[in-house]
């Protein structure tokens, strides 16, 4: 959600904030500006819509200077227009935001009554008309910036452009993520690592309540004290190279296809290939003693967590909550002492996720994560991180993360299983065969593509879809309503199976489309039935099953996709890839922007 770049170099920065914001892309945005020093002056500009119209805007009134600031921006306070479009600035300032100043309205209030003029709708340019204000009361820079600070309340990240300060950057942090580069004689700001991989490998991040000044010669970090302070420059692992799409059309589209590899790859990682034995890097805390898990996530990381306490209850028998992170602090939750909490993300900045990460702690959990991101924010806060290995996911729709997600987990519970001593060495190995075997199954899955497209020509003609599941099932049902819903703009419910006779069943029609997630295992036949309850009222079932399910099924089903025979504990890993490949092919027929989608953001730094 949002994205910052800011360079104080030597050659001209427009270019390299320009380039900086294309690799921000993934994150959402609705808008995107650029402000430099031009002689000491600020300039600015800025568009509405995608970076191309940022880049004509450039080409006809191109933006000299070697200190700058960028943008894209996800629309919080104000509509998605050139107004509203970040850097805001005034005759002393410009200053890029992300996340929410809570007290806004109050601030501006008060500047308003001092004779302040605004021009946007937004919340940041409180900010900047507030650093202003001080600037023209004679404090200097650095001063002023700390003062300001103090009069914020909010999840933010800042960078702020000074009139008159060539070579001069001011950077802030609260709960929003930002990372300082170090450069030759050059300085650099960015939301994550991603944006300045081209720039440098040697970063550090803010912690919260942290401020920067940064000038050519390095960076001075003060903590929300206005102490000196010193945080870590570490060397990112991460390539400059832009992420390409290959011979795919969309990014999303080859994400999915990447599953097999990026599974293998995470399996590597945990997995001892030669004894079939997972191994896993020093916990905080003893699974056999464990008394309570709580898994908390959001989106498609939540849906994958509600897997996973299938797995946990089922092999381990270790008792799993599973919490919705931006309601887990507001129900005043019971947490067992001695518990430990478990965070799931991608990008590893939710915003909602790390403050539900923070009550965890205050409550005395002992806290693991599992992330794509091994530098981010909910990683450096965790007690233990379990890593994804799924590699940059530009998508905003998040598909191969959600696999390597799932892996990481059934590596989790099967570890946690033989602690507890509730399965025997022998079936341990042989689940950890099976797990083994899903690259290869998940290739196979992906061998439907043309025929799961044929099918989404049907389902694209629908106002409405219903997704059904039982058992570890229901979550890949919900998942794949989200999917669909969130780029193809399509209405789509998931519900357990059992469920849809207690009320969804009055929606359906031969117009709706129920989508069936159903492998033949012990809970198939229950499901039959309720197939045959929607086929009885004209429903449409398209069945996801393997072929011993599709034949059980008989004629009930008006279409199938055929899924490769695996055990019951690895089919959501494989069941994800065909409701991912019908969404991203709705979509596609739709003409919807699949890679980023309206109103989404990757990764979501405002609550």
């Amino acid at each position: 959600m949002c994205g910052i770049i800011g360079i104080i170099g030597r050659a001209e920065a427009a270019p390299l904030l320009v380039d900086g914001l294309r690799r921000l892309e993934y994150r959402g945005y609705d808008s995107a500006g650029i402000a430099t020093l031009r002689d000491g002056a600020i300039d600015r500009r800025r568009a509405e819509g995608k970076l191309s119209r940022l880049e004509a805007v450039l080409r006809e009134a191109p933006l000299p200077g070697t200190t700058g600031i960028g943008h894209t921006r996800w629309a919080t306070h104000g509509r998605p227009n050139e107004t509203n479009a970040h850097p805001h600035a005034t005759h002393r300032v410009a200053v890029v935001h992300n996340g929410i100043i809570e007290n806004f309205a109050e601030l501006k209030g008060e500047l308003l009554a001092r004779g302040r003029r605004f021009e946007t709708e937004t919340d940041t340019e409180v900010f900047a008309q507030l650093i202003t204000e001080l600037l023209d009361a004679g404090h200097p820079p650095r001063e002023a910036m700390s003062m300001a600070l103090r009069r914020i309340r909010g999840a933010f990240a800042l960078a702020v452009l000074v009139a008159g300060t060539d070579g001069m950057l001011l950077a802030a942090r609260q709960g929003s993520p930002l990372a300082i580069g170090f450069g030759d004689g050059e300085m650099f700001l960015g939301s994550d690592a991603f944006a300045l991989a081209p720039l440098t490998r040697r970063l550090c991040y803010l912690e919260d309540g942290d401020w920067a000044v940064l000038t050519g010669a390095g960076a001075e970090i003060y903590d929300r004290d206005d102490r000196r302070v010193e945080r870590q420059v570490r060397e990112t692992a991460l390539s400059g190279a832009l992420v390409g799409k290959g011979n795919h059309r969309h990014f999303m589209h080859k994400e999915i296809h990447e599953q097999p590899a990026v599974v293998g790859d995470t399996l590597r990682a945990y997995v001892n290939p030669a004894t079939h034995e997972v191994g896993l890097p020093g916990l905080p805390f003893d699974f056999a003693t464990l008394p309570r898990l709580s898994i908390i996530a959001c989106g498609t990381s939540h849906y994958a967590g509600q897997i996973a306490k299938y797995w946990f209850e089922g092999l381990a028998r270790l008792a799993v909550d599973t919490d919705i992170a931006s309601e887990f602090r507001y129900r005043r939750p019971v947490l067992a002492p001695g518990g430990a909490a478990l965070f799931v993300s991608q990008s590893g900045e939710t915003i909602d996720t790390l403050a539900a990460l923070q009550h965890a702690r205050a409550e005395g959990q002992r806290i693991a994560s599992i992330v794509n991101m091994p530098e981010s924010s909910i990683a450096r806060a965790s007690d233990v991180v379990f890593p994804t290995h799924a590699g940059p996911e530009i998508g905003v729709a998040s598909t191969k993360a959600m696999a390597t997600q799932l892996t990481v987990m059934a590596c989790l519970a099967l570890a946690a299983a033989r602690a507890r001593g509730t399965i025997p060495a022998r079936e341990h190995a042989r689940l950890c065969v099976a797990l083994g075997e899903t690259p290869a199954r998940i290739a196979e899955v992906l061998a439907h593509d043309d025929a799961i497209r044929r099918l989404a020509a049907t389902v694209a003609e629908a106002r409405d879809v219903l997704y059904l599941g039982r058992g570890s099932s229901y979550p890949v049902a919900l998942e794949g309503a989200l999917k669909l819903k969130e780029i193809s703009y399509i209405h789509a419910e998931g519900y357990a199976a059992g469920e849809m006779k207690h009320g969804p069943i009055a929606l359906i029609d031969e117009t709706v489309p129920v989508i069936v997630v159903a492998p033949s295992d012990e809970l198939f036949e229950k499901t039959a039935s309720n197939m045959q309850e929607v086929a009885a009222r004209g429903g449409r079932v398209i069945l996801i099953s393997d072929r011993e399910g599709i034949d059980r099924a008989g004629r009930i089903p008006w279409a199938s996709i055929e899924m490769p025979r695996v055990d019951p504990f690895v089919a959501p890993i494989l069941h994800i890839a065909p409701v991912q490949l019908l969404a991203y092919h709705v979509a596609v027929i739709k003409g919807t922007d699949v890679d980023q989608p309206r109103n989404l953001a990757k990764s979501v730094t405002v609550e």
